[in-house]
């Protein structure tokens, strides 16, 4: 990464559980009509990623689209290859793609598949959708993947691929395999170590580190709803592996410590502090932001992709970006 003072922006579709699914359609235009050249289109819930894509590849004018991190023990290969061909003829659009594990709740709970074995069928998937996005035809048998006989149709897009990461496994297939590393809900100390994990992981394998991303919530100047909107998306983080140690290591380590005893979600909410949400968020006025984007340069992440809240003062978040711009 080259010495500057600020990452690149983008923005990512917040999806919040709180706010009518179609918000998401507001964000997208704010985010086109302000200039940002890159919009994540991920996939929850709610909208298909590859469908939303391209009702917003028509609606805008001109901005690029990552669709995802998408699940690979959900979506194999060939049809997040053909995913992204589709949207990109049919929208005309430069369309990217990521790809990660996802959560147990995502895989296991809601589409009742095997989790197992989860990092290297991301690394098997990567080296299968590499190739397909470039238009090949792979012959590929793996220990979790497999392909044979199919290329794209369509013109392939030659999407850059970017890998979901936060274990050392995952940083590993990112510093092989991507073009882009994203991490989510991260600390700048946090990044700054995964950073140099992916690093020295790109070095090993001789090939350039690729750069980095993460996904950050924001709220400039935020309304007490907006504060409340981040703190909820956090109390599911609290106690999870890896995530618990970071906010520990933060100075929250009470937080997670009594999120550990599985209270009931609304007494979790309350111990929640403004701080810690800070921790991985632009939240605040516009100094503390750009201070917060500064610690993320000094990590070495390349972009920062904006999760702007939305609330009824600022539905989409435009505010947000707009400030920001």
């Amino acid at each position: 990464m080259t010495e500057q003072t600020s990452p690149r922006l983008t923005v990512s579709l917040g999806f919040w559980q709180d706010r009518p699914p179609g918000e998401a359609l507001l964000t997208a235009s704010a985010a086109d009509r302000l200039g940002y050249d890159e919009l994540w289109v991920g996939e929850m819930a709610t909208y298909d990623a590859f469908a939303l894509a391209s009702v917003i590849g028509v609606r805008t004018q001109r901005i690029r689209l990552t669709v995802g991190p998408l699940a690979v023990a959900v979506r194999d290969p060939m049809t997040i290859a053909r995913g992204v061909a589709s949207v990109a003829d049919l929208t005309g659009r430069r369309v990217d793609v990521a790809i990660g594990t996802s959560s147990p709740m995502v895989v296991e709970f809601w589409h009742g598949r095997d989790r197992g074995r989860s990092v290297t069928r991301l690394r098997e998937s990567a080296t299968v959708l590499r190739e397909l996005l470039d238009g090949g035809k792979p012959s590929f048998a793996g220990e979790t993947v497999s392909t044979r006989g199919y290329h794209l149709r369509l013109d392939a897009p030659k999407s850059e691929l970017t890998v979901a990461a936060f274990g050392d496994s995952a940083v590993k297939t990112a510093a092989t395999s991507a073009d882009r590393m994203v991490l989510n809900l991260i600390t700048p100390a946090s990044a700054a170590l995964l950073v140099r994990r992916l690093r020295e992981a790109a070095a090993e394998a001789g090939r350039p580190a690729p750069k980095v991303a993460a996904w950050v919530p924001a709220a400039v100047n935020p309304s007490e709803d907006a504060v409340e909107q981040l703190r909820r998306a956090v109390v599911g983080y609290l106690a999870a592996p890896g995530y618990g140690e970071m906010f520990a290591e933060a100075g929250f380590g009470d937080v997670v410590a009594f999120a550990r005893t599985r209270p009931h979600p609304k007494e979790l909410l309350a111990a929640v502090p403004v701080e810690l949400i800070q921790s991985i968020g632009l939240v605040g006025d516009e100094a503390t932001v750009q201070e917060k984007l500064a610690e993320y340069a000094r990590a070495g992440v390349d972009e920062v992709a904006l999760v702007p809240a939305s609330v009824d003062g600022d539905p989409g978040g435009e505010g947000t970006l707009a400030a920001l711009r």
